[in-house]
């Protein structure tokens, strides 16, 4: 009988944000793969979960990817976990899932934590419609990127890192009009977990004199077009 892939979110940072499922599943299947083993230990002995872990990331998925697909086939019940939030969201399970799927393993997804979304909640910007936009591209295509930012409507929202926040915000700025919003999360569901929403220029003081630190999600309002307040299309309200 083949065995069933299960991908399960983990906190993002308060551990009290795991849920009775994703507990269940962990403590039931044969084994667990985890991106940094000793960051899900901490996880997995705060819910007394002893299944064994094993790592599978970036560097190593792709050697280990045929192995553990195998171990699926013959029966073995497999969890795949991620550092903080949903695995496949801009962290390793991509691979997995699409290979399970083409070898026609049972597949289940559970709900949980990701980092966008409680950000785009609290940056109070219209959010019918927006683009996830994960990671910026580190050289190439950065600029092209951040030029197509300063034309849409859409809501856009991504994830950056402490040391390159100022940069991509200063260079945003260069791009989009100086009362462009932007509302810059960092350290969500944590003990020092800090919103701050204003123009880029405001956001960019904010941080010039408080240097950035933890994990940021930045959210950049949409252009507004002359045929819309607050985000919202007003000829849409009319048909």
């Amino acid at each position: 009988m083949t065995g069933k892939l299960y991908i399960v979110p983990t906190p993002i940072g308060n551990l009290g944000d795991m849920t009775y499922r994703g507990v269940e599943v962990l403590k039931s299947v044969d084994r667990i793969l985890a991106e940094d083993t000793r960051t899900s230990k901490v996880l997995l002995n705060f819910y007394e979960i002893s299944t064994p872990l094993e790592s599978f990331h970036l560097h190593n998925e792709h050697y280990k990817l045929n192995h553990y697909i195998q171990q699926l086939k013959n029966g073995v019940n497999i969890a795949q976990i991620s550092d903080a939030g949903t695995p496949a969201i801009s962290d390793p399970g991509f691979l997995l899932v699409r290979e399970a799927l083409r070898n026609e393993i049972p597949l289940e997804v559970l709900p949980g934590a990701t980092a966008f979304v409680p950000a785009l909640i609290k940056s109070g910007f219209p959010l019918h419609k927006f683009i996830f936009e994960g990671f910026l591209p580190q050289k190439k295509g950065r600029q092209t990127k951040l030029k197509e930012w300063s034309l849409t409507s859409d809501t856009i929202v991504f994830y950056e890192s402490p040391h390159k926040l100022l940069k991509t915000l200063t260079a945003l700025s260069e791009f989009c009009l100086p009362n462009r919003r932007v509302s810059v999360s960092r350290e969500l569901t944590k003990k020092f977990e800090e919103t701050v929403t204003g123009t880029l220029t405001q956001v960019i003081d904010h941080f010039t004199h408080h240097a950035p630190k933890g994990e940021f999600v930045v959210v950049l309002e949409g252009e507004l077009k002359s045929n819309q307040i607050d985000g919202v299309d007003m000829d849409l309200i009319g048909e």
